[in-house]
């Protein structure tokens, strides 16, 4: 998706993946700064650890609590910061810039993906972790009227409510599934990776008829128990690809100061995850 993107912009860069431990999170960092790359992204379990490893955190970081982007910057003679991306020769100093694209990826995923408008909408979320967390503040800040928020833990569910309310009190919240219809059912949990894992919903306390439309952030497999079992409710359904990508796309942003190419990088990203001739595509 990167290369794909990187390439239609006619960058000579390269995206590259790499495994990093817990415990060398800080040294891998101070190396990738030292080396003059141009910027990377963090994933599970990286991105809550990273705040505190940072420069200088963006307001998306310091509001969603997490960083899965970083851009490098170099310090200009006269004070001034600019991406390295930006620069022809090696700056002296060098700062790492922390940024959180995911929680405006799910946003725009629900909107183009399902056509939803968050604003007055009631949601069930699966998932008071850390995708669930990002993604409920999202959507109260995105003014969601009321959250029903269900997690394996009930405390974490509790402290996730209060944080909300705390946060964005016009929002109303509880703990636990909902009697009534719901403009959305959104998945954060990992509950469908697997190949016969069951869904993360309980419909003996939930009918998926009475949800308009659902949302599953796992994206491999394409179609999980839960996106199987909404589509035959007749429930508008999509998987997390959307987000994948829109987070994706705002982090090459980022590092280039350009508009992302996001239909090449969705057709790379597609062929990457499900192969050139998955059925429907």
């Amino acid at each position: 998706m990167q290369n794909a993107g990187l390439g239609a912009l006619g960058l000579n860069w390269r995206y590259l993946a790499f495994e990093v431990a817990a415990e060398d999170l800080a040294a891998a960092l101070g190396g990738a700064k030292a080396m003059g790359l141009i910027g990377l992204n963090l994933t599970v379990p990286h991105k809550l650890a990273a705040v505190g490893m940072m420069d200088v955190l963006d307001e998306s970081a310091r509001q969603w609590g997490g960083v899965n982007t970083v851009r490098f910057e170099g310090r200009e003679a006269g004070g001034a910061w600019r991406p390295l991306g930006e620069w022809t020769d090696t700056p002296r100093e060098v700062r790492a810039h922390g940024f959180n694209t995911d929680a405006g990826a799910v946003a725009r995923a629900l909107r183009e993906d399902l056509g939803l408008s968050l604003a007055g909408a009631s949601i069930l979320v699966l998932g008071a972790g850390g995708a669930g967390r990002t993604a409920a503040l999202k959507l109260a800040s995105e003014k969601a009227a009321r959250l029903f928020l269900v997690n394996r833990t009930r405390s974490k569910a509790e402290a996730l409510a209060r944080e909300i309310q705390g946060r964005y009190p016009q929002a109303q919240t509880a703990i636990g599934y909902p009697s009534g219809p719901v403009e959305l059912v959104l998945n954060a949990t990992s509950l469908g990776l697997r190949p016969g894992e069951p869904s993360p919903l309980d419909e003996g306390q939930f009918c998926l008829r009475r949800a308009a439309a659902v949302y599953d952030m796992i994206y491999r497999p394409a179609e999980t128990e839960l996106l199987r079992s909404a589509r035959a409710a007749g429930c508008r359904a999509a998987n997390g690809l959307g987000m994948l990508l829109y987070q994706g796309a705002e982090a090459l942003e980022l590092w280039t100061g350009r508009t992302a190419p996001t239909a090449i990088m969705r057709e790379a990203l597609e062929e990457n995850v499900y192969g050139a001739t998955r059925a429907g595509h």
